[in-house]
Order: C-alpha cells, then sequence, then structure tokens
C-alpha cells in the first residue's frame, strides 16, 4: 500500500512523501514540480543533489536543484530555462499525486506531473503533461530529465543489430554535440550498448542522443539499477536530429533524458510524456558490455 504524508527536505518546509514501505519518492511543493529524491527505503539517492541550491525558493535565476524535472524541447535560452523556484499545487490521486506549476509567464506554457506509485513492487510511473495557456500555437516536444548521482554508468540500448547481407540501409541514428568527444575513456561503444559513466574528475562534459528504439535505458549506481522505460514512435519526428533519449554527463551528474515527439501544441490542448521506473537491488557494478548482458538485460527483460 502507497503512504503519503508531507514532510521538510532538503531545506524545504513542504514536500510530499511517498512510499510503498519498499521505495520512497520525495516531491517538492515550495519549488518545482521536483521528484528530489528515489531510492529503496532507507538506502542511498539515487537522484543527484546539489547543496548549494537545495532550499532554496524564488528568484530569476534558474536553479538545477537535482532529481527528475520536465522541460519542452528543444532547448533555448531563455525558453527552456524558465525558472521553476515558486510553489506549486499538489493534489492527491489514487496511489499517487499531481503536481501542477503555474503557468510560465515567459512561455505561456504549464507543467504537471502524475506519479503512481506500485502498491507492493519498485516500480513508479511518471505522466508528464505541458498544457499550452498562449492564444497560438506552440512547437515544442516534451522532455523528461532525470539526474543521477555521481558515480554510476548509464547504460545506453542500440536498435536490433543485423548482418550486412540483410541491413542495406541503416538503422541507428546518433547525434552528437560540438563538445561531444567519442575518445573520452568516459564512453565504451559496444555492438548493441553504449555505456556512458560518470566521473567526478571530468573537466568537459560529454552528450549523446540518438532514436532509442527499444524504448529504455538505465543507470547503475550504488549497487542498484534505476531503468527508464518509454515509448519510441519510429515514425514520429523527435528534436535534436530524431533523439527520443539523451545522455549527459558532467563531473557533477549524469543526466536520463527522454522526449516526446515534436509537434505543434494548439492553444488549449494538452500533450503528455510518460515513463515508468524500476529500480532493482544489489545489482553488480557495471563496468564492461559483458556486464551489460550478464546483469541489466535479465532484468529489463523480466520487467
Amino acid at each position: 500500500m502507497t503512504t503519503h504524508t508531507e514532510i521538510p527536505y532538503g531545506g524545504w518546509s513542504r514536500t510530499h512523501h511517498l512510499s510503498n514501505g519498499l521505495i520512497e519518492l520525495i516531491a517538492t511543493a515550495d519549488v518545482g514540480p521536483r521528484l528530489i529524491r528515489l531510492g529503496f527505503v532507507g538506502g542511498p539517492n539515487l537522484f543527484a543533489e546539489f547543496p548549494a541550491h537545495m532550499g532554496q525558493t524564488g528568484g530569476e535565476a534558474w536553479r538545477i536543484y537535482g532529481g527528475h524535472r520536465l522541460w519542452h524541447a528543444p532547448e533555448a535560452h531563455p525558453r527552456t530555462y524558465a525558472p521553476d523556484n515558486s510553489p506549486i499545487t499538489a493534489e492527491y490521486l489514487p496511489g499517487g499525486l499531481r503536481l501542477i506549476q503555474p503557468t510560465e509567464a515567459s512561455t505561456g506554457i504549464q507543467k504537471e506531473m502524475d506519479i503512481f506509485m506500485a502498491a507492493e513492487t519498485a516500480e513508479v510511473r511518471v505522466v508528464h503533461r505541458l498544457r499550452n495557456h498562449n492564444q497560438w500555437g506552440v512547437e515544442l516536444a516534451p522532455w523528461a530529465l532525470s539526474v543521477m548521482a555521481p558515480g554510476g554508468t548509464a547504460v545506453i540500448p542500440l536498435p536490433p543489430r543485423g548482418s550486412h547481407a540483410d541491413n542495406l540501409l541503416p538503422n541507428t541514428h546518433l547525434n552528437l554535440w560540438a563538445y561531444t568527444n567519442m575518445a573520452d575513456p568516459r564512453w565504451t561503444w559496444g555492438e548493441d550498448v553504449v555505456l556512458l559513466r560518470q566521473d567526478r574528475a571530468a573537466t568537459r562534459p560529454q552528450k549523446l542522443g540518438l532514436a532509442c528504439s527499444p524504448g529504455w535505458a538505465a543507470y547503475a549506481n550504488h549497487g542498484q539499477l534505476f531503468v527508464v522505460r518509454f515509448a519510441h514512435h519510429p515514425h514520429a519526428i523527435y528534436p535534436d536530429g530524431g533523439s527520443s533519449a539523451e545522455f549527459f554527463t558532467d563531473a557533477d551528474m549524469l543526466e536520463l533524458e527522454t522526449l516526446g515527439p515534436l509537434g505543434q501544441l494548439a492553444p488549449g490542448t494538452a500533450v503528455e510524456h510518460t515513463e515508468t521506473w524500476t529500480l532493482f537491488a544489489d545489482v553488480p557494478a557495471i563496468q564492461t558490455v559483458a556486464d551489460v548482458a550478464a546483469h541489466v538485460r535479465p532484468l529489463v527483460e523480466q520487467g
């Protein structure tokens, strides 16, 4: 059974704590919408927290805070960086919670998250919603970003592999940013998977986007595995060169990012993008492609 309590956390006086006795999640209410903590009860936070920003409210500067957030793509200044520093509304749902941000003054877009925690398993479903309160249509894509705690490794599955004889056309589209360095040692390039390791000693960021047709990605840290599942629509248009998933890291954290299709959002309408999160405990460190085959894919497939 999922319980809900309101507690102070991280310097904020109002946060919402959801737990089913196995896992717990904390959503901020003084700012947001942000899901600032996720983990097994009593265990480490799988999400990153930024101490310099924890507990702060108000102001016009965008703060990363940490945790999980909702943006709308494509990324641009100042649109993407509308601050989420104000109080939000929280509504109780059966087995969950709805978080509603005031309409962004600079964009006319309102952000919502519906969070549902499974009653007995380590699973959370998050429905991300963007509403257009402008008098005109806006081209955008919903963009969900999980800021993961440092020290782990992202697992990025590639589309199914094949033979030269049977596959004359490409089936994999990777998008690189101007600062992406494929020779950086944080990358491991395998046949059917790419690994991206977070390194606290890093001196430059890395980023990769792709049309992620498998519809999942993962992050291994603290002996645990965080798996995010999402819909990839093969005939849809996605932002950033066709990316339905993106992965960014620097010295502080690693982001798992999933995106919905790019489209024109008409006035007075909303678009949704859903992620399902599953947590697994007692997972060995993921350092090689062989580790993925042995310890990640069996868990993804059983889910």
